[in-house]
């Protein structure tokens, strides 16, 4: 049996979503695609993670909450990363 997590969007994420022309169905494509490039166990109140995937060749990074007892996972923020402040690829930052 698989366990489906229940994606939470704040009403920041949905609105970045709406003005970047991302679809909730991209998300959720893009969390089971995309890879971890960063992680921030120390968040609060739930750790978190940068996720980055691609649409089309359009990067998007996605950071994500998890709060693994309520089996969700909550989505913060969706976006288009900036060339000038990653490494190509999108996968690291630039230092």
């Amino acid at each position: 049996m698989v366990v489906r997590v229940k994606l939470v969007f704040r009403a920041h994420a949905i609105q970045r979503l709406f003005e970047r022309g991302v679809s909730v169905a991209d998300v959720e494509r893009l969390l089971a695609s995309g890879r971890t490039i960063e992680e921030y166990p120390g968040d609060f109140p739930f750790p978190s993670r940068l996720v980055l995937g691609f649409i089309g060749e359009r990067p998007i990074q996605i950071v994500v909450a998890e709060h693994r007892t309520a089996n969700e996972a909550i989505i913060i923020t969706v976006y288009e990363p900036n060339a000038a402040e990653w490494e190509p690829g999108f996968a690291k930052r630039k230092t």
